[in-house]
């Protein structure tokens, strides 16, 4: 008989909203207030359809009309739109090897949720990665696209100057933008000009910080030709649910006994919604129901702005550093 195994040590009712907790405290998404976790989008992950339409009224416009004694004041109207966001399932499956040292720890559950949990911090960020190569490619999103790339020299390299261009995109509405993802290379680039600051957080927890705005370093960003896109982004510009839709097992454990001396298996799955504010799912390529793929996510033709420009809360700069 073996001894303790995965099974013994997993409690999937404790382990699920461990690792979901966990997730989100790990990543430096959710810590700089990028994605923020909305109880609308969790009800709309946790349901059976995988895509979801969220109306909405469009802002009055026209101009106030003058008084006349005596004139009729013409009646203006209220339009709808609708925002569409798509339900995003991945899953993965790790063997007791794998976990092995885990299981050495005093609480092995934790030890094990905890290394879980990092993993899926990075998947999280690579599906954001994804999502934002698509959005930004979009035609409807060109006006929140800077391109110094094809600058002569320096000209075509980020720097503060382009930084303080990209942030004028949103006009009045720049001050929204709080945090910005970059190319390791990229901060590199900045570190060398002593561009790059550390500051702490309320939780006195320290960040690096680019024109005092928190920086997230991912070498998913996209590099082409020696063309980097950096991405500023405002407070809850992309909104997250974690959802449990019926019948959808999100974390079971199984054991082997018939290769070598058994082998346990741990199976994890995550049914959510990353969604951009703002910028419709057009669902134009899909080949699956169940899911999107991440080379569907970041095509552009899956991506349609409906929200005003200054309701977008990101903006894109290509550039180069060399």
């Amino acid at each position: 008989m073996p001894g303790t195994t995965l099974v013994d040590v997993i409690v999937p009712e404790l382990f699920n909203p461990y690792v979901v907790n966990r997730t989100m405290e790990l990543s430096a998404l959710f810590n700089s207030g990028i994605i923020t976790t909305s109880p609308e989008f969790t009800k709309l992950a946790s349901e059976a359809a995988r895509t979801h339409n969220m109306p909405f009224f469009e802002d009055l416009t026209g101009e106030a009309q003058n008084i006349v004694e005596g004139k009729t004041i013409d009646f203006q109207k209220i339009t709808s739109n609708k925002d569409v966001s798509t339900t995003i399932m991945r899953q993965q499956k790790w063997s007791a090897t794998d976990l092995s040292g885990a299981l050495a720890g005093s609480d092995p559950m934790r030890a094990i949720g905890d290394l879980v949990s990092r993993y899926w911090a990075r998947q999280y960020q690579k599906e954001l990665i994804n999502l934002l190569t698509g959005v930004f490619a979009a035609a409807t999103m060109e006006d929140h696209v800077l391109d110094i790339s094809s600058g002569t020299g320096k000209a075509a390299n980020i720097s503060a100057l382009a930084f303080m261009n990209a942030l004028q995109l949103l006009g009045d509405a720049q001050d929204q933008l709080t945090a910005v993802a970059m190319h390791s290379a990229t901060k590199t680039y900045l570190k060398q000009q002593n561009l790059i600051t550390t500051e702490r957080d309320s939780s006195d927890v320290e960040f690096s910080a680019y024109q005092g705005r928190r920086v997230i370093v991912d070498d998913g960003c996209p590099v082409t030709s020696g063309v980097y896109t950096t991405y500023i982004f405002g407070q809850g510009a992309v909104a997250f649910g974690e959802g449990s839709p019926v019948d959808f097992v999100q974390t079971e454990t199984r054991r082997d006994p018939d290769v070598g001396a058994g082998v346990n298996m741990l199976y994890n799955r995550h049914c959510f919604i990353m969604h951009p504010r703002g910028i419709a799912w057009q669902n134009a390529k899909r080949e699956n129901v169940e899911s999107p793929t991440r080379a569907e996510l970041a095509d552009a033709t899956n991506w349609k702005r409906v929200y005003e420009p200054k309701q977008i809360r990101m903006v894109a700069i290509k550039h180069k550093i060399a």
